[in-house]
């Protein structure tokens, strides 16, 4: 018999082991009961969370962003129309395919077409007389080209006709012609183009009349600078019904890299009448882009596919890249295009 002084071993064992079960059941309990309250509180937050929603008013909605691309000197004839042939089997996409990603990505696209597109007219004999191959206007489409500028001292290198011709085929083409028309009134009123709720009115007036005369009334052909009171005039006019107002010179000293004293006046003159973007091309290189007043001229693009391989200078370019918010410009910047030796415009930036 057992000393009742002695340790008893079984019953200690009972008594840890009753407690242990005592603590696990109070436990348990409690993390039901901690979890049934959080179950509780996530619900009542939910509730005011949806009431909250429910209650709030709608929420102005910021438009989409636009973004405006515009392009140099474009001209598929002569050493181009030679590297379409000889290296792109003939298809006019060929000028743009290495940079065709980069400018599909623009909402609207521009350049300056140095020339018509046609196969009908007379060569009016200039030294430098260019004419594009009808299937041009394809390669344009495939790169994402929206409006062209026809005003400028190639467009008539091959008569009225070519003229006429050309302005009807890029129209069937759904590509907007500008600066050109069968009227002064067609060629200096502005060509609106609407997108992600911003309209853009372009316009495109040259300094230059050669190869044929001005347009007048009832004849067809360019828009001209001239004393500019016109010019301003149309740019007025259409500030009234566009957000956004464009305005494209083909103006300038070749091969310059600064802008003269005549550019810069007649750009501030325009943009003082209401013009948010100025962009200009005829120079051959690349000229600097200036904010004024809050709207950004661009003197000179430069060339985007030409054949002036004789300098450095002139296998460079500048693609300008507008952004629109809230129908108001946001920022403005250049890309800088470098000419391969097939003079297809890659973008190096």
């Amino acid at each position: 018999m057992a000393n009742k002084h002695e340790f008893d071993v079984r019953g200690f064992s009972f008594v840890v082991l009753f407690c242990i079960l005592v603590i696990a059941i109070m436990q348990t309990t409690f993390l039901s009961t901690a979890f049934v309250e959080r179950l509780a509180y996530e619900n009542a937050r939910f509730q005011r969370s949806a009431q909250v929603l429910l209650t709030m008013p709608p929420q102005k909605i910021v438009p989409h962003n636009l973004t405006l691309g515009f392009v140099g000197d474009i001209m598929l004839d002569r050493g181009v129309k030679g590297a379409i042939q000889n290296y792109g089997s003939g298809d006019y996409s060929f000028p743009f395919l290495k940079a065709r990603d980069e400018l599909r990505q623009y909402d609207i696209l521009f350049g300056n077409l140095e020339g018509p597109i046609s196969d009908k007219g007379n060569n009016q004999g200039s030294i430098y007389s260019f004419r594009m191959r009808p299937d041009a206007i394809e390669g344009l489409r495939d790169a994402g080209f929206d409006v062209l500028s026809v005003a400028n001292n190639h467009i008539g290198d091959w008569g009225i006709s070519a003229i006429e011709n050309t302005l009807e085929r890029l129209q069937n083409r759904s590509i907007v012609p500008i600066g050109a028309g069968l009227n002064a009134k067609e060629a200096y009123q502005s060509r609106v183009i609407s997108k992600n709720g911003v309209r853009v009115a372009y316009f495109a007036f040259s300094e230059f009349e050669t190869g044929f005369v001005e347009t007048s009334e009832d004849a067809p052909g360019i828009a001209i600078i001239g004393d500019g009171e016109k010019m301003i005039e149309s740019i007025n006019d259409a500030k009234n019904n566009a957000d956004i107002v464009v305005v494209s010179f083909h103006f300038g000293d070749e091969y310059q890299s600064k802008p003269n004293e005549y550019q810069q006046r007649i750009t501030k003159r325009v943009v003082d009448a209401g013009a948010d973007v100025v962009v200009g091309h005829h120079p051959h290189v690349v000229q600097p882009l200036e904010r004024y007043n809050n709207s950004y001229i661009a003197y000179s693009l430069g060339n985007f596919v030409f054949d002036q391989n004789f300098s450095e200078e002139t296998m460079i370019g500048a693609a300008l890249e507008v952004v629109v918010a809230n129908k108001k410009i946001k920022s403005a910047r250049y890309r800088t295009v470098r000419l391969n030796n097939h003079f297809q415009p890659v973008f190096v930036d």
